[in-house]
């Protein structure tokens, strides 16, 4: 499978990271803190002068009355971009690939190309205090112009959305996220949440838990739920393994892994 080999280049390329931030890094600092695997963003803004990227594939598959959609996503790249001590730059790109099969029977209608370019960023609002949570708010442009032939929409898109987090112990958190997206060549809005628990079952091993969803204007919600396991390499470095489906239709299954590094951009 494609996938598979996506895979091991993600593995190959965290082991090449690894040497080279540990040789860039002199003075340690608090483990990175990803906008994935899970659907919902955490409202961590990138410290100033330091670049995070979060890349992955992902596989994902519905089938129904016999015709079965089939999606390889194999470089979901988000690069965020620490330019102030509040503000993050986020610029995110990934290539997909789409078959069609009936019956078991692959069609001839395979799509593949870029979807558009996601270009945003992400602000602090308030640090946790107490029963207050963190509080950050991000939104995105996607254009519609950077994207290929097959994903390429007539006009651009856009969402927002406010994220929360609660610490709930030393080894658990609660995450989640309100807000709203536009898009798909659709004037209508689509009201968008998320809630993610979080525990860490070792100083280097997580899982989480999730609900997402979106619920548009004018046509029927959306509903899925994902779990998952992150492992940090280094505080610089983590890996993750997702899994999950659809709770109304639209996912039959969805499998997910990835890698996120965090370097500086500049060397002292």
């Amino acid at each position: 499978m494609k996938l598979t080999n996506t895979l091991k280049t993600l593995f190959i390329l965290a082991l090449a990271v690894n040497l080279t931030v540990n040789a860039q890094e002199s003075t340690p600092l608090e483990p990175l803190i990803t906008d994935r695997p899970d659907a919902t963003e955490s409202p961590s803004v990138m410290p100033k002068g330091f670049i995070q990227v979060e890349t992955g594939a992902f596989y994902e598959t519905y089938e129904e009355n016999g015709l079965k959609s089939e999606n390889y996503t194999y470089n979901t790249t988000l690069v965020r971009i620490g330019i102030l001590n509040n503000l993050e730059l986020r610029v995110g790109w990934d290539f997909v690939e789409g078959i069609t099969k009936l019956n078991g029977n692959k069609l001839d209608n395979v799509t593949s190309g870029f979807n558009p370019l996601l270009l945003g960023v992400k602000t602090s609002i308030a640090s946790e205090q107490g029963c207050f949570p963190e509080i950050g708010l991000l939104g995105h442009l996607y254009l519609p112009f950077t994207a290929s032939t097959d994903y390429r929409p007539e006009t651009t898109g856009a969402d927002f959305r406010f994220a929360f987090a609660h610490t709930l112990s030393e080894n658990s958190s609660l995450s989640y996220n309100i807000g709203a997206a536009w898009g798909d060549d659709s004037p209508e809005i689509a009201y968008v949440y998320t809630i993610a628990f979080g525990q860490s079952i070792t100083n280097k091993l997580g899982a989480y838990a999730e609900l997402y969803g979106d619920l548009p204007e004018d046509n029927s919600s959306n509903h899925y739920w994902d779990a998952g396991l992150t492992y940090l390499v280094s505080n610089n470095i983590q890996l993750d393994a997702t899994v999950g489906s659809s709770i109304t239709k639209g996912q039959d299954l969805l499998i997910s892994a990835g890698l996120s590094f965090r370097i500086p951009t500049k060397t002292n």
